[in-house]
């Protein structure tokens, strides 16, 4: 369980235990049909969808509707081409990869690691989620987006040519902000343990 939120949202709920209790190689013949064709990103139209037309920004929270999902497939079974996809055969599998060749990031760490651009089709922190895991790398956020189709937008497009043509008429730049809200991690330490002190949940607790 690598990735966040394949088993959450991703997998269905009749098939969620089998996927705790099964290894990586048995994925694609058992739940490949929840990466190829999910439901969160319908749900996500259902409920938001009226609401981001009434605030201005008309099919900002539309479901992709190109299937089965390439871009689904990169982030959760093999890797994203050019990024952190392993050259040659790739056994299909929700795993966590990581590009030991690119330089980790020191300072200024984005928290939406890969899928942070600048609007422009500049990218923003390679060394971060779905290459590799960190910290600070805002996992919930990152997920809901790529399920939601920022893999097709157009600024994204810069990434890897595979990313170019893939949804030919449905491409348009999802621009909202799809985030659960969160407080953003608190800053890392300089020494170990490196992880700073968990956010206190309430002002008051109860004791």
């Amino acid at each position: 369980m690598g990735s966040p939120l394949v088993n959450e949202v991703v997998i269905g709920l009749r098939d969620k235990d089998k996927f705790n209790a099964s290894e990586p190689k048995d994925d694609v013949n058992n739940f490949a049909s929840y990466v190829l064709t999910p439901t969160l990103p319908a749900l996500v139209e259902i409920l938001f969808g009226e609401q981001a037309d009434n605030a201005g920004f008309p099919g900002a929270a539309d479901a992709p509707t190109a299937f089965p999902r390439a871009d689904l497939i990169w982030a959760f079974l093999n890797g994203v081409p050019g990024l952190n996809r392993p050259s040659g055969e790739v056994t299909l599998g929700e795993m966590l990869r990581l590009n030991t060749a690119i330089e980790p990031t020191v300072e200024q760490q984005n928290d939406l690691g890969v899928i942070a651009t600048d609007g422009m089709g500049s990218l923003g922190d390679l060394a971060g989620f779905p290459n590799g895991r960190r910290p600070v790398d805002d996992v919930v956020d990152i997920a809901l987006r790529v399920a939601m189709g920022v893999l097709y937008a157009d600024r994204f497009n810069a990434v890897h040519p595979d990313f170019e043509s893939l949804m030919p008429g449905d491409a348009t730049a999802r621009d909202t902000e799809f985030t659960d809200k969160a407080v953003t991690a608190s800053p890392l330490l300089a020494e170990f343990p490196y992880l700073a002190h968990p956010i206190a949940g309430s002002p008051n607790p109860q004791r």
